[in-house]
């Protein structure tokens, strides 16, 4: 197979595309949209944002020390896209875009409520790296839509119509191609129903 070689960037994709919220001091919300993320840790739970440090957001972040991961689906998509592009210096994009800033459990900072999966975090650690400052940071909550539950409370995110981000472009999550474990489960034996 014949390949180019590129120059070391940012080439690893699709990635989460998540709409951030957070507040200032004097209880002013922004939402910040961020791909730069991840999970760091499954025990304690952890999460980490990349933010560069000229945006809006990132002094909110740094001083308070909380933030709220939000799950954007695909009816959140065109409001995802408004948050990376527009500063909260200029517009309060709660009302302009017509969310609503939802009390969180753990956090003084809003969740989301249109959003159907809300991690609320606390800051541990601020990390530079160059263009963008890493923010270590405790899951201390988590939020999920009731419909995304089934009647044995076992969550199915496939009925949350996440989206990714890939290469500048938004996509949906479509199909499932396997489950954890699926390529060395052991094929269950069918019972012929005929001898």
């Amino acid at each position: 197979m014949s390949k180019i070689e590129f120059k070391p960037g940012t080439m690893l994709y699709p990635v989460p595309a998540v709409m951030v919220s957070c507040s200032d001091t004097n209880g002013n919300n922004n939402i910040i949209t961020i791909a730069w993320t991840g999970i760091l840790c499954s025990n304690p739970p952890m999460a980490y944002i990349s933010v560069r440090p000229e945006r809006y957001s990132y002094e909110m972040i740094k001083t308070t020390k909380e933030f709220v991961i939000n799950l954007p689906n695909k009816k959140l998509c065109k409001a995802l896209d408004f948050c990376g592009v527009k500063s909260g210096r200029d517009v309060n994009k709660f009302d302009y875009l017509g969310l609503t800033p939802e009390k969180s459990n753990h956090v003084s900072v809003p969740s989301i409520a249109e959003a159907p999966v809300n991690l609320e975090c606390n800051v541990k650690d601020i990390v530079p790296l160059g263009s963008h400052d890493m923010f270590i940071a405790d899951i201390v909550g988590v939020s999920v839509e009731e419909k995304l539950m089934d009647e044995k409370q076992k969550l199915h995110l496939s009925k949350a119509d996440l989206i990714c981000y890939s290469h500048g472009e938004y996509w949906s999550l479509k199909e499932s191609l396997g489950f954890f474990g699926y390529s060395i489960r052991k094929k269950q034996k069918i019972k012929r129903e005929r001898e």
